[in-house]
């Protein structure tokens, strides 16, 4: 029985020293709030400077404070010192313990998101926002925007790379066009080079290949224009050199008639004038 009453003691003391621990304290939480208060003052003064070391003060002074940083986000993001804006605003939503000041921090946390352009985080912090505070219009209203804004986004993002995609094609034509080329020019040094290399006993033999080769065409005519022996004397092929041709010969033969024909009337006419007579002298 003693032994539980020692248990039980232990047990009540525990829970007593967390009470203790989890109650905050008021009289730091009390400066925090007052030094929150001087320095909206300071701030509504456009005493910027005074208005941030204050701010800060009131940070160090409490951490159940969630106004201060708060307030002091909001005095960054006037500024459009957006960075510490946003730091602060988390910094307040952490400190929060109540459901309207977490709404307050990712509300406004969703607002740096929307100038940074950052369309998809400012969409989840004004979700968060909403989880807070399912009433509030402003932040609904934000948070339709922001959607917005990602689908729009999205979708330029989508064309540029259609557009990237269409712009690369032509640049792999020209690379495989290139390519193609340089084959080209590889395998006609090959050809050179085997050209270079060759034997001169096969170059000449090409040659002479070369050379026959264009000579099969006149050769073939001159085969093809070779007269069929049935066909008249006049249409053959011209004669050998040193042999005359049927046309040459029938005119020799003719001249020689015609020269013997020439004697023969020579003859023939001494023949009928008999010869000279002698005349002698008259003296």
């Amino acid at each position: 029985m003693k032994n539980y009453a020692l248990i039980f003691s232990f047990f009540y003391a525990w829970v007593c020293t967390g009470q203790e621990e989890a109650q905050p304290d008021y009289e730091a939480l009390e400066e925090s709030k007052k030094l929150t208060w001087e320095a909206g003052k300071e701030l509504a003064s456009d005493d910027f400077i005074s208005a941030e070391a204050t701010f800060r003060k009131a940070i160090s002074k409490s951490p159940d404070n969630p106004a201060a940083p708060y307030n002091l986000g909001n005095a960054y993001y006037e500024k459009e010192s957006f960075g510490e804006a946003f730091g602060r605003f988390k910094e307040a939503g952490e400190r929060a313990g109540e459901k309207p000041d977490k709404h307050r921090a990712f509300h406004n946390m969703g607002n740096v998101y929307m100038q940074q352009k950052d369309y998809e985080k400012a969409v989840e912090a004004y979700k968060e926002a909403l989880r807070n505070n399912p009433g509030d219009e402003e932040t609904r209203y934000n948070l339709a925007l922001a959607k917005e804004l990602l689908k729009k986004d999205q979708d330029q993002n989508q064309d540029d790379q259609n557009q990237d995609d269409e712009n690369e094609q032509p640049d792999q034509d020209e690379q495989e066009k290139e390519n193609q080329d340089q084959n080209e020019d590889q395998n006609q040094g090959g050809e050179d080079e085997q050209e270079e290399n060759k034997d001169p006993n096969e170059q000449e033999g090409d040659s002479e290949k070369e050379e026959n080769k264009e000579g099969d065409g006149p050769e073939k005519e001159e085969k093809e224009q070779k007269p069929n022996p049935s066909q008249p004397d006049e249409q053959k092929s011209p004669p050998r050199p040193n042999q005359l041709s049927p046309q040459q010969i029938e005119n020799l033969l003719e001249a020689m008639e015609n020269e013997e024909k020439k004697v023969k009337e020579k003859i023939d006419a001494q023949k009928i004038k008999g010869p000279k007579v002698k005349k002698e002298k008259d003296w």
